[in-house]
C-alpha cells in the first residue's frame, strides 16, 4: 500500500499496489487495527493487493492481470476520447479495479480521482425514476399496466391517455425521442416553469400507436418524474433520497437542487455551455433539466462511481434473492431486468444490443446496463454478477467529441477478458 498526495485513491492491479490518501489511511486505522484484506467502509470498498503485478481471482484461483486496461484508459486520455474517467470493475461484489484517469477539468487540471461526482446524465432513467417506480409498485400504489389517463388527469382526454406505464419504462410509448422544450420556457419566472413545461409534455403529439414501435424517449421519462410526484407527494428527489439512497447509505448519489445551495463535493466538468455561457461544473448538463431547476426524470441525477456500484450490487443481490436489505423485492427486480421482446430495452434499462452494442461482446443477454450523455455508463451481467462502471467527462468541454462511441466496446472486451478468462476464449458470449 501506498499513501499518496491528498487526490489519490484507487486500485491499480498493474503496480501490485493500493494507492490512498491520507484521509483515507485515517478513516481505515480507526475502523481497525491491523489491516485486512477486504474492508468496507463509508461509501466505497478498500482492497489491499500484495506488491505484484497482478490481482487473485478467489473463485477460480487464477491471476487477474489488469495491465492492458489500465494502458486502454490512459491512452483514451492521450487520445482526447474523454479529459479524464474513472472506472470501477467488480465480481460476484469484490471490486477488482477501481481507477482514475486523467482530468476533471481541462482549464485548471485538477487530477481525476476516485472521489469526483459525475453528472450521471441519462442514468437517472434506471437509477432514479426506474427505482422511483419499482418502489411504488411494491407499494402497491402503482400498477404497469396502469394508463397514464388514470393517474394523471391532465392526459385523461388526450390520445396520450392510453399509454400504459411500461410503454414509458419500455420507450414504446409512441412519443418522439427529444423536444428542446428549454427554449420555449426559459423566458418564464423559475417558478412558472415546470407548469409550462408539463403543459407542454400534454400537447406533446405522438409519432406512433403506443406498444408499437421503440423509441428511446426522454419524453417519457419527464412524464414519469411528474408521475412520481403526483402519486407519493413528493418531488422525485426527495422521494429516491428518502427511499433509496439514504436507508442504503449513499451519500454521493444525488440530484443538485439548482434553487439551493451547491452540495459539497468535487464535481466533474462538464460542457462550456453557449446557451449558459459558462464553464458547467455541479450543474445539470441538459438543458432540459436545467430549466427547470435540475430535478427531472431523464436527467439531473450526480453521483460518483462507488455510489452507482453499491446500489448496482443491492439490484444484483436481490436479482439473484440474496439481498441483505429488504428493498428491492426479488420478483420486481427480474420482472424490470426482462427484456421486451424483439427489442434491447428492459423495463428502464437497456440490454446488450445483437449488433454492435456498447457493452462489447461478452456480456450475456441477461445483462443489463445504460448510457448517459455526458460520457457516463454502467453494464451488469446478472448470470456472471459482473458489474463495469465507466464515468467520464467526455462532453467536457464541448459536446461534439463522440470517440467514446468506439472506445466503450473495446474497453468492457478487455476487461470481461480478464475477468472471464478461458470462458470467453475463442468464443463471443452476447447473442448466444
Amino acid at each position: 500500500m501506498v499513501i499518496g498526495p491528498p487526490e489519490a485513491d484507487g486500485i491499480y492491479p498493474s503496480t501490485g499496489l493500493r494507492v490512498v490518501s491520507p484521509s483515507t489511511l485515517l478513516r481505515t486505522v480507526s475502523l481497525s487495527n491491523g489491516l485486512s484484506n477486504h474492508l468496507e467502509f463509508g461509501a466505497c470498498y478498500l482492497i489491499f493487493l500484495h506488491n505484484s503485478r497482478t490481482n487473485m481471482d478467489p473463485q477460480n484461483n487464477r491471476q487477474l492481470d489488469m495491465t492492458q486496461v489500465e494502458k486502454l484508459m490512459q491512452q483514451a486520455v492521450s487520445d482526447k476520447v474523454f479529459p479524464g474517467a474513472v472506472l470501477l470493475a467488480s465480481k460476484e461484489g469484490r471490486i477488482v479495479f477501481h481507477g482514475a484517469f486523467g482530468f476533471r477539468d481541462l482549464l485548471t487540471r485538477p487530477a481525476m480521482t476516485t472521489e469526483t461526482i459525475f453528472d450521471l446524465a441519462s442514468l437517472t432513467k434506471p437509477l432514479a425514476t426506474t427505482l422511483a417506480v419499482m418502489i411504488l409498485v411494491q407499494q402497491r400504489k402503482l400498477e404497469l399496466t396502469e394508463n397514464i389517463g388514470d393517474t394523471l388527469p391532465a392526459f385523461k382526454k388526450d390520445k396520450k391517455a392510453a399509454i400504459k406505464i411500461e410503454n414509458l419504462l419500455y420507450h414504446n410509448s409512441g412519443l418522439a425521442d427529444y423536444r428542446p422544450f428549454y427554449k420555449e420556457i426559459e423566458h418564464l419566472p423559475s417558478e412558472n416553469r415546470i407548469k409550462a413545461l408539463r403543459q407542454l409534455l400534454v400537447n406533446e403529439p405522438l409519432i406512433h400507436p403506443p406498444g408499437n414501435r421503440v423509441v428511446y424517449s426522454d419524453i417519457g421519462f419527464m412524464i414519469l418524474e411528474w408521475l412520481v410526484e403526483e402519486i407519493c407527494g413528493q418531488r422525485l428527489d426527495h422521494f429516491v433520497s428518502e427511499m433509496i439512497y439514504k436507508p442504503l447509505g449513499l451519500e454521493n448519489l444525488f440530484f443538485v437542487d439548482l434553487s439551493a445551495i451547491q452540495p459539497q463535493g468535487v464535481f466533474a466538468a462538464t460542457e462550456q455551455c453557449p446557451w449558459r455561457r459558462h464553464m458547467l461544473a455541479g450543474q445539470v448538463h441538459d438543458e432540459n433539466a436545467y430549466v427547470v431547476g435540475g430535478i427531472q426524470g431523464h436527467a439531473g441525477l450526480f453521483g460518483t462511481a462507488c455510489d452507482v456500484h453499491r446500489l448496482l450490487f443491492q439490484l444484483l443481490t436481490a436479482y439473484h434473492g440474496k439481498q441483505s436489505v429488504n428493498l428491492f423485492q426479488t420478483k420486481q427486480v427480474r420482472l424490470f431486468f426482462r427484456r421486451l421482446a424483439g427489442s434491447d430495452k428492459a423495463l428502464g434499462f437497456d440490454t446488450p444490443s445483437p449488433l454492435n452494442s456498447g457493452s462489447g461482446k461478452f456480456f450475456s443477454p441477461t445483462s443489463v446496463g445504460h448510457l448517459g450523455f455526458t460520457g457516463t455508463s454502467f453494464w451488469m451481467d446478472l448470470d456472471r454478477s459482473i458489474i463495469i462502471i465507466l464515468l467520464t467527462n467526455r462532453v467536457h468541454p464541448r459536446r461534439d467529441n463522440e470517440a467514446i462511441k468506439a472506445f466503450r466496446p473495446k474497453l468492457h472486451d478487455e476487461v470481461m477478458q480478464y475477468l472471464l478468462g478461458s470462458e470467453v476464449q475463442g468464443s463471443e458470449v452476447q447473442g448466444l
